[in-house]
């Protein structure tokens, strides 16, 4: 009789679980990439300049980096169902506002709506994540996340662009309204409550300010927290300076700028997999040291053709979807053991991570990336410094664990 292959009910509720929570993830990043293709005309139809509807972006962001500090801690307090419902259901009506917007003034208020929402489901699914799910599990769990929440940069540009051409640009925030909405529906019906009664913070401004200052002067929370967020920024130099790279460096058209962000994204896939696929068969550790060894490969073969060629198209993208790959196959690991510094805080580790990497993405594109862009090898240097200094913190996280069981072994 041939065998079969049976599906457990808990493995079957697993994935469904990640895809509710990829889902719930990609609420920021997609209203942030399916914006972007209509920004010119939206400007032209409200009668606001280039650098004025680029407020439109600059709201959103902040009002997302800002907020991202709260979901967490605020989940800790009164669940993370609520939170979830709430921001889902407000973005939906957030995004109905923009698509009724006849001036920038009220396109600004919603967007910045939009922006206090967005962010909910990548925090406080990755606290959901850490109550429900331990070792190996967990890290398999947020591999699947992560694999499915990467595919959003690849195909929001297409997707705005598509219906910016085909029905205008209202039709964009519609669609956002249509997701936003959506969500609320599925997690009502199926996003489970992981953080119960027993568990919970007081929602209390200064309980929450408190729980922030414990995990922030946590030291090791400091190290593991700058190492992702400069281990991401060494690939996201090339996200802002992408029009410059991809189109006067290595001469593409502003239609083909997916010859970047498919193979970058095609990495973190990969990575996420390969971050699954090792889980339990390898250490935290090892994972973590593979993910710096392909990185710095990566980085080697950047640093090496820009330093001895012109620029060509394979040569200069192919090193970064190596970067994403080993950048992916960390960032599971670091996040869980950020997360386990504080078992009962997970939502405000959460927010605090997410702050910390996004407010150095925000330096990065704003400061930063206008000052490098000027040549792929100057990209590619600071790639290596910030590689660099994402591995220096998390050797100095290993050196100070090291320390403290030496202590603990001389104090016995």
């Amino acid at each position: 009789m041939p065998s079969q292959t049976v599906t457990s009910p808990s493995a079957t509720r697993s994935r469904g679980l990640a895809l509710v929570l990829a889902l719930l993830a990609t609420l920021g990043p997609f209203s942030i990439d399916t914006f972007l293709p209509a920004m010119r005309a939206i400007g032209a139809s409200l009668g606001a300049t280039p650098v004025e509807i680029q407020q439109a972006l600059t709201v959103y962001l902040f009002c997302y980096g800002m907020m991202m500090l709260w979901h967490g801690s605020i989940s800790d307090a009164v669940g993370r169902r609520p939170v979830v419902l709430v921001t889902t259901l407000l973005f939906g009506a957030a995004s109905v506002g923009c698509a009724l917007a006849d001036n920038l003034t009220t396109l600004l208020i919603f967007r910045g709506l939009q922006g206090l929402c967005g962010g909910a489901g990548l925090v406080v699914g990755r606290a959901i994540i850490r109550d429900r799910f331990d070792g190996a599990e967990a890290q398999r769990m947020m591999s699947q996340v992560t694999m499915l929440f990467s595919l959003s940069p690849a195909i929001a540009p297409v997707v705005g662009g598509w219906l910016f051409g085909a029905f205008g640009w209202h039709s964009i925030f519609v669609f956002m309204a249509l997701i936003g909405f959506g969500l609320f529906v599925i997690s009502w019906f199926s996003l489970p409550e992981t953080h119960g009664h027993e568990r919970r913070q007081r929602l209390h401004l200064g309980t929450l300010l408190a729980n922030y200052a414990r995990v922030g002067r946590k030291r090791e929370f400091q190290l593991l927290a700058a190492a992702v967020s400069f281990n991401f920024a060494g690939f996201f130099v090339y996200i802002p300076a992408a029009p410059v790279f991809l189109m006067q460096h290595l001469g593409l058209g502003p239609e083909q700028f997916l010859w970047m962000f498919g193979p970058a994204v095609g990495g973190i896939m990969l990575g996420a997999f390969l971050s699954g696929r090792l889980a339990g068969r390898r250490d935290a550790r090892q994972i973590v040291n593979l993910g710096y060894g392909v990185m710095f490969a990566a980085l080697a073969a950047n640093l090496l053709y820009n330093l001895l060629f012109p620029p060509a198209l394979f040569w200069n993208l192919a090193p970064l979807m190596l970067y994403t790959t080993g950048m992916s196959l960390v960032a599971p690991s670091i996040t869980l053991n950020l997360m386990d510094q504080f078992p009962e805080l997970r939502g405000t580790v959460s927010s605090l991570q997410g702050f910390t990497q996004t407010m150095m993405s925000s330096l990065v594109a704003g400061a930063i990336a206008p000052l490098v862009w000027g040549s792929p090898l100057s990209l590619a240097l600071t790639m290596a410094l910030f590689l660099s200094l994402g591995f220096g913190f998390r050797m100095a996280f290993r050196r100070r664990l090291a320390r403290e069981v030496a202590l603990a072994g001389a104090s016995r």
